[in-house]
């Protein structure tokens, strides 16, 4: 698909503002509305308050008296790297407080689903607890609550996804998206959540004499910021200047050998070094081997990885956790090449038969835990909102949506259930990403619904994908040292983009790399330097085979390769150039 360079155009006076920095630099920073260089400092002092976040008194009272009562504490998290990390964090934390009792449950997403369902709380009940805390989940669970509290047990739901026009009969809630929350950031993850909870509490023990009394050393809680550095990228929340300083506090304690053993195992076993870390890797590399728990097993295996401090057992988990990512990608690969064909068969049809502005997909065979990657791979193949859905056991189809800028797709749910009633089972989600279960036999009204939906917010002249780069760079700017300055200058994500850029080149050379990839050997015209690329994926996505000049939107990376370091360009987007 064609897509529209368009490149990013800082103010002037905004550049000014960074004087000192590489010009590129600063036109980057200025470029995403950064208006002080203090707001780069990602120093624990540029982080909010946690008073701020409504509802956190109350959560800290609840866990001082479970604390002071020796009473059961019960976690129940969600199964992807958020929900994990945001266990992690928690039972790492209320052990270092004292806790004598705390355990941790993880729903299987195949057998019950996501959050605190009525279903899950019946197996926690099995545990006896005395306060159940949700992490990454519960702020839609009305009847989970429910059930909880009528069985006698205290709930606090920390959480950070949209709330609906309910909220749960919690005893507490902590969520900066909650109505009345004045927490200025509303783009903490989960993980970002419950560490502030736990801020919250560290401060409630500290003042009631609470360590003293039990000759516990005060922990400090910066030390589990590598766990929220990791959940906050893996969850690809928007890196406000205040997650900015999390993910970067976080980073830096892995980089100095001090994050946790699964963490350091799980980057081992994607070939990263520590010491070189980025957030790009959390994402791409350690964000998935986790995730893939969740999405094949169960999570509870990457929770263990990252609450062991045992580096053997850490890297027995990575072990395994790295194989079922390797399964993840070949039922990813198979389900992506059937969804293609299926693509390829109603794009041959006439204009009054062209694809949906809203595309629903499904297969009887594909597997639960992909769908959602699947759904995100053809979104961005095709720049459209996509639903991939899945046969569940129980005769409903479960979809995983993904979206586009310009259409909040819980929003379009939102809609289609309050124009069909009964025609969605249940749903939830962002802006961007969703989930929804319908009835197998609804599937068609739901697929004309939705392309009707989506087409009330977008026409088929928005489908045209566009790159938003940081312009052009000159011969001499494309080096080691600016590539560098490049990969340390963020930590780079969502809403605070990793620096494209773009422009014309020559091939000199061309080769594919394990059967899918493009390696180019590219000259800047009229330039004599020469530059090492590599297009990912590129045979895939039909590049022009037949072309000598490219028109490129790239990142300016480093290849590191028997302990030489080069500058390498990364395609992001290819086209012929005349």
């Amino acid at each position: 698909m064609h897509k529209q360079i368009i490149r990013r155009s800082p103010d002037i006076e905004d550049l000014q503002k960074f004087a000192g920095l590489h010009p590129v630099l600063s036109r980057i920073y200025a470029a995403r509305a950064v208006r002080s260089r203090q707001e780069l400092e990602c120093g624990l002092e540029q982080l909010h308050d946690f008073r701020a976040l409504k509802g956190i008194d109350k959560a800290a009272d609840l866990i001082e008296q479970a604390l002071r009562g020796q009473r059961k504490i019960l976690v129940v998290a969600d199964f992807d790297a958020d929900g994990a990390t945001s266990c992690a964090v928690t039972l790492r934390a209320l052990r270092a407080f004292g806790a004598t009792s705390v355990e941790y449950i993880v729903p299987n997403r195949f057998t019950y689903g996501y959050g605190l369902t009525p279903e899950i709380v019946e197996v926690a009940k099995t545990r006896n607890p005395d306060l159940l805390i949700t992490v990454d989940n519960g702020i839609s669970s009305i009847e989970g609550v429910a059930r909880a509290r009528a069985a006698g047990i205290l709930v606090l739901v920390t959480d950070h996804h949209l709330p609906a026009d309910r909220l749960p009969d919690a005893d507490a809630i902590v969520n900066p998206n909650q109505p009345g929350d004045e927490f200025p950031s509303k783009s903490l993850a989960g993980v970002g959540v419950i560490f502030y909870v736990m801020l919250a509490v560290r401060n409630r023990l500290r003042s009631s004499g609470w360590f003293a009394e039990n000759n516990i050393q005060e922990p400090n809680l910066a030390n589990l910021l590598d766990l929220v550095a990791l959940g906050t990228v893996a969850d690809v929340v928007t890196l406000d200047a205040n997650n900015r300083a999390l993910v970067e506090q976080g980073m830096k304690r892995i980089r100095a050998g001090r994050g946790c053993p699964g963490i350091r195992a799980l980057l081992e076993m994607g070939g990263r070094l520590p010491d070189r870390l980025v957030a790009a890797d959390l994402g791409f590399v350690v964000g998935p081997r986790l995730n893939a728990a969740g999405r094949l097993e169960d999570m509870s295996l990457g929770i263990e990885c990252l609450l062991t401090d045992d580096p053997d057992r850490a890297r027995e988990y990575a072990v395994r956790l790295d194989a079922l990512n390797l399964d993840r990608r070949e039922i990813e690969e198979q389900m992506k090449q059937q969804a293609f064909r299926e693509l390829e068969r109603l794009q041959l049809g006439t204009d009054e038969n062209a694809m949906a502005l809203g595309l629903c997909l499904y297969d009887p065979q594909w597997h639960q835990g992909v769908i959602g990657i699947l759904a995100s791979r053809i979104k961005d193949r095709l720049h459209r909102p996509v639903i991939a859905f899945a046969r569940t056991e129980d005769g409903e189809i479960k979809g995983s949506a993904r979206s586009i800028k310009g259409v909040h797709i819980r929003d379009v749910l939102d809609a289609i259930a309050a124009r069909h009633p009964g025609l969605i089972e249940k749903f939830g989600g962002h802006a961007m990403a969703a989930g929804l279960s319908i009835r197998e036999e609804n599937l068609a009204a739901f697929t004309e619904a939705f392309d009707e939906e989506v087409r009330n917010w977008i026409s088929e002249d928005d489908l045209t994908g566009t790159i938003h780069t940081d312009g052009e760079l000159a011969d001499n700017e494309i080096s080691l040292e600016l590539a560098e300055q490049l990969r340390m200058g963020g930590p780079w994500g969502q809403g605070f983009p990793e620096p494209v850029f773009d422009g014309e080149f020559e091939i000199v050379q061309k080769r594919i790399v394990a059967e899918k990839h493009l390696k180019l050997l590219l000259r800047v015209p009229n330039g004599r330097q020469l530059v090492d690329a590599i297009a990912f994926n590129a045979v895939e996505n039909h590049w022009t085979e037949e072309a000598r000049k490219l028109r490129m939107a790239y990142r300016l990376d480093v290849n590191e390769y028997r302990g030489q370091r080069n500058v390498q360009l990364q395609v992001e987007y290819m086209e012929a150039a005349t």
